[in-house]
């Protein structure tokens, strides 16, 4: 029987679709240590478990938890992948070791299954060995070493600005998100009154108090009122002055793939969010090609759907991680498609596949001010930048799928960055380029 503990019925859910099987256990431990595996021979002596060490199987577990979970496996030689097994009568010690570990030496303890498995030896005789699952976890984890991290084989120590991006994703504090941070060196007086001045939809003046409640500014632990993150972007005419990453990259390609001999048309769109939103969609407009039909009667069909984009851009910048210094937004037009890059893995436990049917949002206080922004363009059926009724991703899909054909894709880059794809409108019979 598995020997679990500290978990909750979604956890369980979430280990009993990612544990491998025994046979594929058995291929991952023939292309030895990775990312995700683990493996560790086990000494024992007397009552007491004398290698692995026990910080450094501390270490190795949390590293695991704070990227995307995995498996260790006690009882096989890391170096050779030989599996030699536990002696049946040290499993106790070596289980219980191990439970302690997960729930002493972590802080905060950790959700994980043990579960006791024979394997076969180097002569096919079946020997105990002790699997540990390792979800990835809602939480961030310290062990003796610090706080850690896997990559590839091996676990590091995490650098603080990593650390800070990992802590924010997961929400392990819900007290003060990114966007309510304060902005060193900023004050009200950074504040254009005719910015911030909607947001308050008449309910008062620019007085400190009311700035204060929309949440544009706070004090930090000195007293001093300076800007938040959020009203830096949105209450200001030039956020890039205390956040140089916030603004969307946008280049146009006359091909289908990048090639600076090929751009035709490029820009750097700054300024506030909902300026950054506009520019954006004019720019894609302006690269867009048409299809029309020939003869009488001529109608011209668009390349992409002006809505899928539209709502593509607010997304971007309502949900990109404003805490990942040096990453922007990139908007990529091509002859064939639309590519925008957003900064930022999916928050919380959102998935690729979940997205079009659950809401998570990571800038709260960005996407209160973004539903207070009226929207000034034709064709979009909106009445402000943000609304909360979560069909953002729906509408993006739905439009995309009925002018082209095809459902974008999305895709995470290395757990940092999300794509999308937007595929243009094909030529059909009778129609021409416009």
């Amino acid at each position: 029987m598995p020997f679990s503990f500290y978990r909750s019925a979604d956890h369980a859910a979430h280990n009993v679709t990612r544990m491998p099987s025994n046979t594929d256990l058995e291929r991952m431990i023939r292309l030895g240590d990775s990312s995700s595996l683990e493996l560790k021979r086990v000494l024992v002596q007397g009552s007491k478990v004398v290698g692995p060490r026990w910080a450094a199987m501390a270490d190795t577990v949390a590293g695991m938890a704070n990227s995307k979970g995995g498996t260790i496996v006690l009882g096989v030689d890391d170096r050779t992948r030989e599996v030699l097994g536990i002696p049946l009568a040290r499993l106790d010690i070596v289980e219980r070791w191990m439970a302690e570990i997960c729930l002493d030496a972590l802080n905060p303890p950790l959700n994980a299954t043990i579960r006791r498995l024979e394997l076969p030896d180097v002569s096919w005789d079946l020997v105990p060995v002790l699997r540990v699952d390792v979800p990835r976890s809602l939480f961030v984890y310290q062990s003796p070493g610090g706080y850690e991290q896997r990559t590839g084989r091996s676990t590091r120590s995490l650098q603080p600005q990593v650390l800070a991006r990992l802590l924010q994703e997961r929400s392990q504090t819900r007290l003060i998100r990114f966007d309510e941070s304060v902005v060193p060196g900023s004050g009200p007086g950074d504040l254009v009154p005719e910015l911030a001045t909607p947001f308050l939809r008449g309910r008062g003046d620019l007085s400190e108090q009311n700035l204060r409640r929309i949440g544009v500014i706070a004090r930090d632990d000195q007293g001093t009122t300076c800007l938040t993150v959020a009203g830096a972007l949105m209450c200001t005419g030039s956020p890039g002055d205390w956040l140089p990453h916030a603004y969307i990259q946008a280049v146009s390609y006359a091909g289908e793939r990048r090639d600076i001999n090929y751009q035709r048309d490029a820009g750097d769109l700054s300024g506030p969010l909902d300026t950054q939103v506009s520019e954006a969609l004019h720019f894609a407009r302006r690269n867009m090609s048409a299809r029309a039909t020939k003869g009488v009667g001529r109608t011209e069909r668009p390349q992409y759907s002006d809505r899928a984009v539209f709502e593509a851009l607010v997304n971007a910048v309502a949900h990109r991680d404003y805490s990942m210094a040096g990453a922007r937004i990139r908007l990529h037009i091509f002859r064939d498609r639309i590519e925008l890059y957003v900064p930022g893995s999916l928050a919380n436990t959102l998935t690729i596949d979940s997205m079009a049917d659950r809401q998570y949002c990571r800038n709260e206080l960005i996407v209160s001010l973004l539903a207070r922004c009226p929207v000034d363009e034709d064709g979009l059926a909106r009445r402000y930048l943000m609304e909360r009724r979560g069909d953002g991703v729906p509408i993006i899909l739905d439009e995309s799928r009925d002018l082209s054909g095809r459902y974008p894709d999305y895709t995470m880059i290395d757990d940092s960055e999300l794509r999308l794809v937007i595929w243009a409108a094909e030529t059909r019979p009778g129609e021409e380029r416009a």
